[in-house]
């Protein structure tokens, strides 16, 4: 069973201040370095270090920061298939505060002109039984292609559905597995309160709703269950809650590709994400391939 990580590889610069600025305000950062990001990236090296088969479809520039991701990616991954555009390599910048919180700015040229489908040989690789995982980072109609071609090819798929493009939002009717933050579910499905929220997503097409709570784990929801339930997160101090998430979403799908439930792989995922953020960095704060099996053997499957 393979997993194809389909999205974005970028440059992170990370600025870590005391506290977030107010409209207008310029602080200075305590701290600030470069690292390999990108919610693609993120989620592919993950899924990687838990053992699992994993492709990674992304987009460069012809670039010294391309250049410079590639060589990154290929310190991590066995198997990359990154095309070059006569564009500007993606960027973050992401600001970080004392208790751990960040926001995060891109610039996305790569991604936007990626069209896995059109532009790679994904649609002819993809095997049933595999598990096809993009991010809202593409444009919506290139999501929704490459998620038609997993289930045409009778694989499972994985939507992490950030960050939103409300005018260009992609069909979770194409997503077995639609992972969000508790923000995004908000904002997608109109509800303030999560559990209506996840409902709601259900009704818009999605198959199992996953969204992310932070410190208090995930609530899950499967359509055709009676309601929704919560999983906890392992109770840790966070440093730096950046990058969390992808390291979530790459351990679920890692998960299921080594054959666990779609709850065993959210325990698996809660655990590896808590270990994250109690380290700086995005890519960097990953648990590394041996706690990843050290992790998979304590999880209980079910």
């Amino acid at each position: 069973m393979h997993v194809h990580v389909v999205g974005n590889a970028c440059v992170d610069t990370m600025f870590r201040v005391g506290r977030f600025p107010a409209a207008g305000e310029t602080l200075n950062a305590s701290s600030y370095a470069d690292g390999l990001g990108g919610k693609g990236a993120n989620q592919a090296v993950a899924a990687a270090r838990t053992g699992a088969a994993v492709t990674f479809w992304t987009a460069l520039g012809k670039d010294r920061a391309g250049a410079w991701i590639r060589s990154r990616l290929d310190r991590e991954l066995s198997e990359l298939e990154a095309i070059e555009f006569e564009l500007p390599s993606d960027r973050s910048t992401i600001v970080i505060e004392a208790g751990g919180e960040n926001f995060i700015v891109s610039g996305v040229a790569c991604s936007d002109a990626f069209d896995p489908i059109a532009q790679t040989a994904l649609a002819g690789r993809i095997a049933s039984g595999d598990i096809v995982v993009c991010q809202g980072n593409l444009r919506g109609a290139a999501i929704d292609a490459c998620l038609r071609a997993a289930r045409e090819n009778g694989a499972r798929t994985v939507l992490n559905a950030s960050p939103i493009d409300e005018a260009a939002l992609p069909d979770f009717g194409l997503a077995e597995v639609l992972v969000v933050n508790q923000s995004e579910a908000k904002a997608l499905a109109g509800q303030a309160d999560i559990s209506a929220a996840a409902d709601a997503l259900v009704a818009k097409g999605a198959g199992t709703v996953v969204i992310t709570l932070g410190a208090e784990g995930c609530l899950m929801l499967v359509p055709d269950q009676r309601g929704s339930f919560r999983l906890p997160a392992p109770h840790v101090e966070a440093v730096d809650t950046s990058g969390a998430g992808d390291v979530f979403c790459g351990c679920l799908a890692g998960g299921l590709a080594q054959g666990m439930s779609v709850t065993s792989g959210l325990k698996f995922a809660l655990a590896a994400a808590a270990i994250a953020v109690t380290r700086p960095g995005t890519l960097i704060s990953c648990p590394s391939a041996s706690e990843m099996a050290a992790l998979i053997s304590q999880t209980e499957l079910s």
